[in-house]
Order: C-alpha cells, then structure tokens, then sequence
C-alpha cells in the first residue's frame, strides 16, 4: 500500500533526469497495480523498489509520507478542503520551481491554469463531497497520478458539497501518449508549387485582376490578420515521436501540442485507468455512469467577450476570436473559420460546420431556381388559359363538397385558388423537379471532394479509429459468455447469434408499432378534416364560411405540427432507446439509434403530407355513390382548383413552424436556463460576483453538451434536406425558406457552442458518418416521390393530354396557351341533382344562382353523363390521362435516374490537384527520409573518423 503511495507522486517529478524516470516506469501501460487497503495483489519485490525510489527521492529532496498509507490521512482526503482555496494535492512538481523564474500574475488569476501559474489545467472532474463512491474515486485519482497527471483540487465558491479536480498533463506525459495514440504533428512547412501557365494565360489574369480592382475585395472571407497562424494547416505532419522529437517544429513546448490535443490526450488516460479491482472496472464513463463524478470536462480559453475591440487589440484567447469572427451576428455573410473551429472543438464538430456550410452554399442556386419558378408563375399568370377559364366560369356551378351544410358555389368563387395553385404548378414546375434531382446527386458528389480536401488539409486521410471500448451495458448483459477478440486477442462478452436476431425482430417490431401510432395520428387528423370541413361550412361567420375548406386545411396542419412535437417529446427518444438493440459498441449503438430515430422522425413529420398528396381526393367516389370512412363519414374531396394548394399549405405551414421551434429550443432554452443560473448567483453573490468566479466555475455553470452529441443538429438538418427535396416540385419556394434557415442555423449553432455550452470534448472522425447514407436514400426518394407528384397531384399531365388530344390543337404537335381553350370544362362532369343520397343531399336547393332549383351540377372527374348507357362510368379520357401517368412516371424515372448515375460517375470523388498533392507529398517525405537517413550515414562516418576507424568501400 505505501508503494501505491509513493508511486502515485514520484512519476510527475520534472526534475528526475531520463534514467531514473525511464526506471520509476514499471510498465505502467500493460499492468496498472491496484492496491485496496485489506487486499495487495502483486508479484513485485516492494523492497528493491522502495528501495530505488528513495534513492531517487533523496537526490532532488522529495520527501515521501508515511509509507504504511493504510491508516494515514489519503492526499485525496476531503477534510484538507478549505472553501474556494486550492487543495495540497497538487503533485510535489508543481512546487518545485526555478528560481528567479517569473509567472505572469495573469495565469494566476485567469482560472486557465494551477496555483503555481505554470501548469496549465488540462481537464476539469467535477464530485460531491456527500457521495458515497468515495473509496472508487479515491483509488481513481491515486491511479491517475501514477500515470504521470498532476492534479489539484478546490471547492465551488458558491457550493462548498461541490469538489473540482483539475488536472494538468505534463510534458512527458503529453510526449509518451501522443507517440501511442498517433497524433500527427507538424515537423516540415509545406511547400507550393505553381502550375505552368501559358502567355496568353497570363494576360487574361491579369485584365481579370484589373476589373477585380474596381470591385470589393472579398467580402465573404474573413480578414487573415485577425485570425491565428494555424501552423499545422502549412506544415507536413507525422505521428509525434520522441526518438525523432529534433524533426518537429517546437517553438514551444508548453504550446506545442494545443489545448484540444492535450484535453483529448488526459481523457485518453481516464478512460483506461481502473477504480476498482476487476477487469472491467476501468475508465472515467463508467464513473461517470454510477455517479462516481458529477461531469468531467474541459475548459474553455477565457471569456468571450473582451472591453477592447478585436480590431485594435487583437483576440484575447481563441475563443473571443471564434465569438467575433464566427458566432457573431454581424458575420452572417462571411465564411466559417473552418480550420479555427476544428482547432478549438475538433475535427467531428468542425466536420458538422464544414458540412453545413458546404450544405447551405449548394442551397443557392437551388433557391434561385425555386424563386425563378415561381416568378415565372406570376409573370404568366394573366395568360394562363385555365386560370381565366376558371375566373370567368361565372355559369358552373359545382356539386357541394360536404354533406348537407356545403352550398352550391360557382365554379369562379376559387379564382384566387387557380391562380396560386399556378403559382406552383406551371410550365417550369417539371423542370424544377429534374434539376432538384440532379442537384441533390450533384451535391453529394461534390460534398464528396469537398470532404476529401477538409480530410487532407486537417490529416484525417490515413487516420483510422481506435479499436473502441465496449459498452458498459453490453458488458453487463452478456459478461457471463465470452470469446477471444480476433483483433486484441482479449477474451470479452460475446452475443450469441439467435439472441441478436430476436432482439433485431423486437427492436423492428417497436419501431413499426411506434410507426403505426403516427399513422394512427395521421388517421385523426383525416377525421378530423373530414368532420371540421361541415362545421365549418355552417359557421356564422362569412369569411370562415366562404373558405370552410382552407380554414380546415389551416388547422388541421397547426394540429398535425403539434401533434408532431409531442410525439416527438414524448416517445420517440425514450421508447428508442428501449428498442435500440445492444450493441457492442458505442459507434454501433450510434448508428442504430441513429437510423431507428430518423426513420420514427421522418415518417412522423411526412404521414400527413403523404396522405394530402397522394391519397386526399383520390379515393372519394361521385356524387350519389360517395365512399365513406367507417360507413360514416364522406371522405374529404379537393378542392375545384386541385390538391396542389393543399400540400403547398401543408409544407409551408409545416416548414416554418418547424425550424423556428427549433431554433428556439436549441439556443432559447440554453439561454433561458443560463440566465436563470446568472440571476441566482447576481442575488446571492451581487452583480461583481460573477466575474471574480474562476473558469471551471463558468464553464460548470453553462449547460452540458447533448447526451447524444451532434445528433439533433444532423437531424434538424437530414429532416430539412428531405423536405427540400421530396415534394420541392409541389413547392417550389421550399429551397429559399431553407437557406434562410440554415443562415439563421450556422450563427445560432456557433454562438450555442462559444457561449451557452461547457466545451465538448475534442473528437476526431473521417467523414459525417450513417448520415450520408441517408442523405443518398433521400435522394432516390425524391426521385420518386416527385415524379407521382407531377403525374398524380398537379394538373401537368391531364393539361398536356388534353392539349395533344382533345384540345383545339389535337393532332397538330403543339401544345401552348391557345391549344388549352375548353380545357376547364373538359375536365368537370355533369351531375343529376335528384340522384343525391339523402344524406348528401344539400339544405339548400340553388334557386339563389337562376331563380329556380338547380337540374345540374358539376364535378372534377372524367365520367360518363347521367343519361349515358352507363350513367357515370369512365371516359375514354380518363384512361388516356391514367395511362400518360403511369408513362410519364417510368420514364421520369429511369431518365432522372440515368442522370444521376452518369453525374456520379463523371464526377470523381478526389479533385485532380488534390491527387497531385497527394502525391508531391508523398515523395517529398521519400525524399526527407532519405536526406534525414543520408545525414545519419554521414554523421557516423565522421565519428568513426574522429576515431580513428575507417572501412574501405564506405557509402557515400
């Protein structure tokens, strides 16, 4: 037990030269020695070692306690707290200091870094003294000053039950795990070379860059003098080792590896640092889990906001830099800090920001198409043939559309529909439709090389990830089967395969009984507009009256959004999670998780719009054989203008309401709980208590990352993209109200992470994962849902069979604004009045239109008319119409997807200069090795001539 002791303080001793440190390294990697006050476990003589460790110990006076450490005070011991002061278990290193050595007063006070003003602190572990896991964290904290980390600890000012661990990894701690864990440094600045150019190259760059002059001068990127020389982005990298540490470029060894770095580095020790004797009793998430500790985190680099201006001063630390530059406001309109942001947060938090922005640049011309569409639907709605037809059919009178309290109503009553269904659905509405295809391939491909590059300059093309850790639940559920890991030839839990395929078969039938629960809802949002549209009908009010079916179809989507909401608060994360599977990984469960959640998401925010584009009036009957839902109810018909400014309603109302709830819950809720906290403090504490708080003490204070990461703003994101995309040909304005979105998202996103959140940990990955699959599934959805909404719910087609066949064009191969004449009445059928059924029958009788009961009425449909030899059976038109649907449908299809294809394969996933790159990197460092290995020949030929030993055919 006195080893224990002795080793938990002699490896952060700085002042021991390399030998004696090289031998106080017991091999801490492989075997970590966990002693328990009753039990002691080892094979190692404790008499040689203490023996050698004090000698050791003598030479630079360090005195060690006492080394029975049973029932001596542990330096971990909470009774040496005193409120808000610095503990004494900081390591005995931290007071060893150079004398005449000067430490700014500012590291002192800043909260950044020990009492010393030296060590910087790395890591913040967060406990409650009123914990009972006390012994766990104890032999915890005694194991991670074995291996090597110093370590100081301090009450909360405003909670003295509230204990802060910070922690500090010195140089040769940083040096031995960097070298394990393959962090890439630089040690080389890179070299560019320019292309050969032509003469006449030249000169048309140079009359380029003259009529450049007479324009602003890159407004959208962002000054290079405010922002901070990243070296590593100029420079060639390699896996950091202290063999070759001469190679790298040090200027400093304190700022050598970067705060990201180091904090990834300690929490890479804490997750492999035992806390209890058993073989999984290992790592800082488990403690984390049982309540062992509070929160663990890093820290951020000082405040955010400065007194003096950025532009005469200068930053402060990079996080007022990446405030000012990035989540500002005023910033809207430049570029992201791309290499900052992966500085300061890490390469999977910069990965999510490169994506997004590379997400919302590609939004831009998408939504200028989108906007174009519907300006040329304005621009022609005065020689739109069917919208006039429509004004002017002041002589039709159509059938009611609801039993008994709908009137009958002319056919012009819904001008103002038929022109802002024209709006939307017009002549370019096809080719928007095929572009949004092709654009969504064409974005993927390029987010492709976009990524290709973002992986090159941040080193991630050769990084592979680490063999992962099982889950702790996973070890729990199947600890009592194991089998030898093939890669680390450890025996682990292993699932038996009929297990995993009855959990698969459970964890698919949750998912579809919670899907059949949103098409449940989506059932009483039908019957509720079949019931509502009535009503509404009979209302007092005229104005509501006279539009009975948008009022409906209003509502009905404000109820369907907050149905949504709730479905999503209430079972989707919860009832997930407990259908999730167990996998045998953190990743695995990510991306279960990840797709279960997305697919409960997806169909919960599109059911409805599914059914009003697809199912709402196709499924109605005619008058006198109406169907109806449960024998009851007659199903809801469209409107006489069509089903397109339905699902228009639908997918604006629905887009809207849905990213503003968002944004509100991602920075107003962490805004609002932040405030709250500030208020508490300004009473108890007063308005100056606040800034005199140290930096752990703000960063406690800020609200916690999600639990599930980058999740809920990759969904947010995939969820848009799909209602971008889907039904982008009923809609064509969708793309704008996204990029104005995804604007407002890139601003609120950062000021969330630079101000309102605690620092995440920095992480690293390769690309943004399941999420990409998804996006491509969402792609060939779109392909296919756009073309049954051209086909199905807009006019586009039975408007063009009319034209080629029955118009006043037939026959001709025109088909233009003349050849539409008679398109409107072509396409009502006539229906006897005294065939109603009694209980569709109307109240009122339609004197008010011609002074006498009306005979007649009309509806959309293609049948035959009452007194034909098969009163209302289909017309000939009717199957021509079908039949140009279906055609229409598999050649849109197969042509779209041919498209796609080709791009993808036009399009290579790696530019041509990247590879060129690539490659001129690759044989540099050839090259650097061979001068480097040159260089040692030669160095050692001189030594054997200074010694007097040559050898006949020496080389060089």
């Amino acid at each position: 037990a006195g080893f224990s002791t002795a080793l938990s303080q002699t490896p952060s001793i700085s002042s021991i030269s390399s030998e004696g440190r090289q031998d106080l390294q017991v091999n801490q990697l492989e075997t970590q020695i966990w002693i328990k006050p009753d039990i002691q476990k080892t094979d190692v003589d404790f008499s040689e070692i203490l023996n050698a460790i004090q000698e050791i110990a003598k030479d630079v006076n360090i005195f060690f306690d006492e080394l029975e450490g049973v029932n001596s005070p542990s330096k971990d011991d909470d009774s040496l707290l005193h409120h808000g002061n610095l503990t004494s278990t900081s390591d005995d290193a931290s007071r060893l200091e150079v004398v005449g050595e000067e430490v700014p007063d500012k590291n002192k006070t800043n909260g950044l870094y020990f009492r010393d003003g030296k060590c910087r602190i790395d890591y913040i572990l967060v406990y409650r003294k009123s914990n009972p896991q006390t012994e766990k964290r104890e032999v915890f904290e005694r194991n991670i000053r074995a291996e090597g980390l110093q370590m100081e600890k301090e009450s909360s000012l405003t909670n003295s039950d509230i204990i802060f661990v910070k922690l500090h990894a010195p140089w040769e701690v940083l040096g031995k795990y960097a070298e394990l864990m393959n962090v890439r440094m630089p040690f080389r600045r890179k070299i560019y070379y320019l292309h050969r150019r032509y003469k006449i190259m030249n000169r048309i760059e140079k009359q380029i860059s003259r009529f450049r002059g007479w324009l602003p001068r890159k407004p959208m990127k962002l000054d290079k003098e405010t922002l901070p020389d990243l070296e590593e982005n100029d420079c060639y990298t390699a896996p950091f080792s202290q063999q070759r540490i001469h190679h790298f470029i040090i200027h400093n060894k304190d700022t050598f590896f970067n705060n990201a770095t180091r904090s990834r580095i300690v929490h890479h020790i804490l997750q492999r640092v035992k806390y209890e004797e058993g073989k999984n009793k290992i790592g800082l998430n488990r403690l984390l889990s049982n309540g062992s500790y509070e929160a663990a985190f890093p820290l951020h680099e000082g405040s955010y906001r400065s007194k003096n201006s950025i532009k005469t001063h200068g930053a402060e630390n990079h996080r007022h830099l990446l405030y000012e530059c990035w989540a500002s406001w005023g910033v809207w309109y430049k570029y992201q800090p791309l290499d900052l942001v992966r500085r300061y947060f890490g390469e999977k938090i910069g990965l999510y920001f490169a994506w997004l922005g590379w997400y919302t640049g590609m939004l831009f011309p998408a939504a200028f198409i989108g906007l174009f569409v519907f300006l040329y639907g304005v621009t022609t709605l005065n020689h739109c043939q069917v919208s006039k037809e429509v004004c002017q059919a002041t002589d039709i009178i159509m059938c009611p559309i609801c039993d008994k309290y709908c009137p009958f109503m002319r056919l012009s009553d819904s001008c103002i529909y038929a022109k802002v269904t024209h709006l939307f659905d017009n002549g370019a509405t096809v080719f928007f439709a095929v572009f949004m295809a092709v654009w969504a391939t064409v974005f993927l491909e390029f987010w492709k090389r976009r990524r290709a590059v973002i992986a090159y300059d941040w080193d991630l093309i050769d990084w592979e990830e680490e063999e992962e850790e099982i889950r702790p639940q996973f070890e729990a559920k199947y600890s009592k089967k194991e089998r030898m890991n093939p890669i680390s030839g450890k025996p682990e839990p292993y699932q038996a395969f009929a297990d995993k395929c009855s959990r698969l078969i459970v964890s698919a039938s949750g998912i579809f009984f919670m899907i059949c629960v949103v098409i449940a809802a989506v059932f009483g949002i039908v019957i509720y507009r079949v019931v509502t549209v009535s009503t509404f009908a009979a209302f007092k009010w005229a104005l509501i009256r006279n539009n009975s079916q948008v009022a409906t179809t209003g509502t009905a989507v404000c109820i369907n959004f907050c149905i949504i909401m709730l479905l999503n608060v209430v079972t989707s994360e919860t009832l997930i999670i407990f259908f999730t599977e167990q996998p045998r990984t953190e990743s695995e469960w990510e991306n279960s998780f990840t797709l279960k959640m997305f697919l409960f998401q997806f169909v919960n925010l599109n059911s409805s719009t599914f059914y009003i584009a697809f199912f709402l009036g196709r499924f109605t009957g005619h008058p006198g054989a109406y169907l109806r839902l449960i024998n009851r109810w007659r199903l809801e018909e469209c409107h006489p203008s069509g089903c397109l400014i339905d699902l228009c309603m639908q997918m604006g109302i629905i887009m809207v309401l849905k990213q503003t709830w968002n944004n509100f819950m991602e920075l107003g809720y962490p805004l609002i709980q932040n405030w709250w906290t500030r208020r508490k403090l300004r009473q108890e504490y007063g308005t100056q208590g606040k800034t005199s708080f140290p930096q752990w003490e703000k960063d406690y204070n800020l609200q916690p990352m999600n639990a599930y990461g980058l999740f809920d703003e990759y969904l947010e994101m995939i969820l848009q993209f799909g209602f971008t995309t889907i039904f982008v040909a009923a809609f064509p304005l969708a793309p704008l109200l996204a990029l104005l979105n995804n604007i407002i998202e890139i601003r609120l996103d950062a000021y969330k992470f630079v101000t309102q959140w605690r620092r995440p940990l920095a992480s690293r990955a390769k690309d943004i994962g399941i999420w990409y699959g998804i996006l491509e599934g969402i792609g060939i959805l779109s392909v296919i849902t756009n073309a049954f909404v051209i086909a199905v719910t807009s006019d586009f087609i039975p408007r063009l069979v009319y034209a080629y066949k029955y118009g006043p064009c037939a026959g001709q191969g025109e088909a233009g604004q003349k050849c539409m004449v008679g398109y409107v009445n072509a396409s009502l059928s006539v229906f006897l009045v005294s065939d109603f059924e009694n209980r569709s029958e109307p109240t009122s009788n339609g004197s008010e239109f011609s002074g006498s009961p009306l005979k007649y009425c009309r509806y959309r449909d293609y049948r035959d008319p009452p007194d034909s030899p098969v009163p209302y059976g289909y017309t000939l038109q009717f199957w021509h119409v079908l039949a140009a649907r279906l055609a229409f449908i598999i050649v849109f299809e197969h042509l779209v997807f041919c498209i796609k294809h080709l791009i993808s394969y036009l399009i290579p996933d790696l530019p041509k200069d990247l590879r060129d790159r690539m490659r001129r990197e690759k044989y540099l460092i050839q090259e650097m090795m061979y001068e480097a290995e040159l260089e040692r020949l030669q160095k050692e030929r001189k030594e054997r001539k200074k010694n007097g030993k040559s050898y006949h055919n020496e080389w060089p």
